[in-house]
């Protein structure tokens, strides 16, 4: 599954409604970091097909990231039925994998 872009509030409130497990990339077009795990992401989304995977852009979604509160980037964040289930600040590839893994265990839940 691709990684998918949130372009709304209200469209971000659907998808972590959604009964899905989902994991949200919090980026930047000039976050060096964003930029060095993004690859590890996309790779990860085709690994793991019961995980929605979605990305915000920092700079154009500002409401997203104020109402999760949003400090540092990449910041990634699990959500199931509209819950924040686990994050990860930095660009961490196996603290991400470990974040993939704990939302894939939750979706048979």
């Amino acid at each position: 599954m691709p990684v998918t872009p949130i372009n709304s509030l209200a469209e971000f409130r659907e998808i972590i409604n959604s009964g899905k497990p989902v994991v949200i990339d919090f980026w930047a077009t000039w976050c060096g970091p964003c930029r060095a795990i993004s690859p590890i992401f996309e790779g990860l989304s085709s690994r793991f097909p019961e995980v929605g995977f979605y990305k915000v852009d920092v700079d154009t979604q500002t409401e997203i990231s104020q109402e999760v509160g949003i400090r540092a980037m990449p910041t990634f964040l699990f959500y199931k039925d509209g819950e924040k289930l686990g994050d990860l600040m930095g660009a961490n590839p196996q603290g991400l994998q470990t974040l993939v893994e704990k939302a894939k265990a939750t979706a048979s839940a």
